[in-house]
């Protein structure tokens, strides 16, 4: 059933927080209204805060009874509590990777309750992952390489990064999960491995307490895949290499593009993110409204948070 007007909560008001909130007035337009709930600590303005269509909230006394979407954006560690606070004000939630902290979190009393959780994915939604997707025989590629790698301090411009969640364990940062995109698109590209073995250290001098390398080998039935992750890097690689039967072919999630190492062809793919974060949040959308399924919710992200850890 399509709705003709939406009331969104979004609980956190960090980068994903405002880049939602953004995107879902864009696509939404006039017919979508979003509290945010904030610590009063953060204060309340900046250039896009200003739309009417956005209110800020600093207690639960002035939240709605009831909301057509909730969206988690607050840190990993706090997801766990944060839906179990809030399950009451929601059918269908939007919860940022990673899902929680380990994927050993009890989540019986969700799964019961059988309203919508779904997990933050849009790496499946890029151009570069959709064309392997939907043009690749996995069948015949006996190897896959996948490397994200890059320099923490670089990632949010004009933040220390030592006081960002990412760089403490206990937060939920560390790249084996705050990486976890790279597993997630794997799981969604050739589904889960039969063994999984890992090794998940801090290696560099960077000033936090969270893991800064992770690195995996995982057995399939017709392949093995390699996955490295870390936060050191000083020139940013995001990429699939897959060694298949009669080429290697590079997909370059950062460029955009796929290339065909033997016989020269090259794919362009280009797009800006905001592309593949509206193509998520139209998914979500579909799946409120019942045009689609949700292909991703709690049990399937808990599965791939464990093996970011080496668990199967």
């Amino acid at each position: 059933m399509v709705k003709s007007s939406y009331r969104i909560l979004i609980i956190g008001y960090g980068s994903m927080g405002r880049r939602h909130s953004s995107n879902l007035l864009d696509i939404l337009g006039n017919s979508v209204h979003i509290d945010v709930l904030r610590r009063k600590s953060s204060g309340a303005g900046s250039e896009s805060d200003s739309d009417r269509r956005i209110r800020f909230l600093f207690s639960d006394d002035e939240l709605e009874e009831a909301y057509d979407a909730v969206f988690i954006t607050n840190p990993t560690s706090l997801h766990y509590e944060t839906i179990n606070k809030y399950l009451h004000l929601s059918d269908a939630f939007f919860i940022e990777k990673p899902v929680f902290v380990t994927g050993e979190e009890n989540i019986a009393p969700l799964i019961s309750v059988r309203k919508l959780f779904y997990v933050a994915c849009p790496l499946r939604y890029s151009n570069v992952i959709q064309w392997l997707k939907k043009n690749i025989d996995f069948s015949v590629v006996h190897s896959m390489r996948v490397m994200s790698s890059s320099y923490l301090p670089d990632w949010r411009p004009g933040i220390d990064y030592r006081n960002t969640y990412s760089a403490h364990k206990e937060m939920g940062g560390g790249v084996s999960i705050d990486l976890i995109h790279e597993w997630d698109y794997i799981s969604y590209l050739v589904g889960f491995p039969k063994t999984v073995k890992s090794i998940i250290e801090r290696k560099s001098n960077l000033e936090i307490d969270s893991d800064d390398i992770a690195v995996y080998v995982a057995e399939y039935e017709n392949m093995l895949a390699e996955v490295h992750l870390d936060y050191f890097g000083r020139k940013a690689l995001r990429r699939v290499e897959l060694f298949a039967e009669d080429d290697t072919i590079v997909a370059d999630l950062i460029n955009q593009k796929i290339e065909w190492l033997c016989s020269g062809k090259v794919v362009d793919l280009s797009e800006d993110r905001n592309s593949y974060q509206k193509k998520e949040l139209e998914h979500f959308i579909d799946i409120i409204e019942g045009r689609s399924s949700n292909d991703n919710g709690i049990e399937e992200a808990c599965k791939v948070l464990r093996i970011t850890r080496g668990v199967l």
